[in-house]
């Protein structure tokens, strides 16, 4: 077989991103999300709530599904990767987590407007994440393979870049031919496509299958040129997984920098997951924006992500990952305090006139600095991880990666899901956010610029 340029693996490699990245833009944050989140506030609507609690018990719905989900993959993230790394192969499970991801996003074609298989369709959405997530610390864990280390800052920005114009590309696909308004027909004004019948949603809930669909044909270039390395004839065992798993979590009492790092990066990766979980069922309970208007938001939002990560890379280039890191931690404090802080009659307390723009033009920009900056922290994150990634042993530092993101994956859904109902408002229930971001800064001040690759 003819060996794969450098060039080939890479641009391979960066076809996940474009692949995997319309589970993100179209089912977690622009479309499915606050499809859901309708569906679940308007079936408890008609079971005699007022509107504002209906609103309080569909987030309080959509956390718990995705306190549960983020437990599944807090759990199974770290064994997974030192499971890979004692067998020393990474594309079966690339590919096995691959099938749990278009399994799970087809299935969301059943999702019933009337709510009666609310539980069940959180289900489906649950396996297509975990496989989503779990092939992410896979693909991580391959980036070290790519270059050296001044030049992992520059591919991973461009991966995300390039992942991000791919959201932005089926984002716009399914607005225009697929996604209903309130008068049945898609932002240009026609029936959804394919004859699907708007009145029972049809046109809105193909984003499950479109998804799916994505994804299988544009992994095609990830298979094609993206191998493992020499082939092995080792097998592997649970055993050996959790005992290099237990001999790599009692390694970081040495690793000061590191173990500073995945504590920092648990904590702002998951508020930034919690800020794209509930940005689009905010947009839908507080601002009771259409779905068409949370889709525009998204273009614009996707759109400055892909340029924002590409300009990122550029930065970590040239400054390292953590000042760029640093930078879009404050910036996205900033960006929630002003989420927090508003709804359709105030700003910062200060009372609106009825009908005011205000509320939306402002989350506009907000949206563009989520996109923009989250792109840029995800891309600094997997950089500054390469910095502290022992070179033999790269899934398992990356498995260690993805449990520092994930271990409390459930804490920022459960905790805006204690809020909600405390405070019985969507709009204050995501508040805990701000807190999670506070304490990743914190945790950065331990983090060594230029990582820690010792043992």
């Amino acid at each position: 077989m003819a060996e794969i340029s450098k060039r080939k693996r890479i641009w391979g490699w960066w076809f996940f991103d474009w692949a995997s990245q319309p589970y993100h833009t179209l089912l977690v944050t622009f479309v499915f999300g606050p499809y859901f989140a309708g569906v679940a506030a308007e079936y408890y609507l008609n079971s005699g709530l007022d509107a504002q609690a209906a609103d309080a018990r569909a987030q309080t719905l959509w956390a718990n599904g995705m306190t549960i989900i983020g437990l599944v993959i807090a759990f199974g993230a770290p064994l997974l990767g030192a499971l890979a790394d004692v067998s020393g192969r990474r594309m079966p499970w690339i590919f096995a987590f691959s099938v749990m991801y278009s399994v799970g996003s087809a299935a969301l074609w059943f999702t019933m407007p009337d709510g009666s298989n609310m539980w069940l369709m959180l289900s489906a959405f649950g396996l297509g994440f975990v496989g989503a997530e779990y092939a992410l610390i896979f693909i991580n864990s391959q980036l070290p393979d790519l270059g050296d280390d001044s030049e992992v800052g520059e591919i991973s920005g461009s991966g995300f870049a390039f992942g991000y114009f791919g959201g932005l590309v089926s984002l716009a696909i399914m607005l225009v031919l697929f996604v209903e308004q309130a008068n049945g027909k898609t932002l240009i004004g026609m029936d959804p496509i394919f004859g699907l019948d708007a009145a029972t949603r049809e046109g809105t809930r193909f984003v499950g299958p479109f998804t799916a669909g994505w994804f299988i044909l544009f992994m095609v270039p990830y298979f094609l040129w993206v191998r493992d390395d020499a082939q092995t004839d080792k097998k592997g065992s649970v055993g050996e997984a959790l005992s290099l798993l237990v001999k790599s979590v009692s390694n970081l009492r040495h690793r000061g920098s590191l173990a500073s790092y995945l504590g920092s990066s648990m904590f702002y990766r998951d508020a930034l997951n919690g800020l794209y979980t509930f940005g689009g069922v905010y947009a839908r309970l507080v601002l009771e924006w259409d779905l068409i208007k949370i889709g525009v938001f998204g273009i614009v939002s996707v759109l400055a992500a892909a340029a924002f990560s590409w300009v990122g890379g550029k930065l970590d280039k040239k400054y390292g990952p953590k000042p760029v890191i640093l930078v879009a931690i404050w910036v996205l404090i900033f960006v929630c305090t002003t989420i927090v802080s508003m709804d359709r009659t105030q700003i910062f307390g200060i009372a609106l006139p009825e009908g005011s723009g205000l509320p939306d033009l402002v989350f506009f920009g907000c949206g563009v600095l989520i996109g923009g900056m989250g792109g840029i922290l995800q891309s600094a994150s997997r950089s500054m991880m390469v910095r502290h990634t022992d070179p033999a042993a790269p899934v398992e530092s990356f498995g260690l990666y993805g449990l520092s993101g994930r271990a409390t994956s459930f804490v920022a859904p459960l905790l805006i899901g204690i809020a909600t109902v405390a405070t019985g408002s969507a709009r204050l229930g995501v508040s805990p956010i701000v807190l999670l971001f506070i304490l990743g800064l914190f945790l950065m001040r331990w983090v060594k610029p230029e990582g820690d690759q010792s043992r």
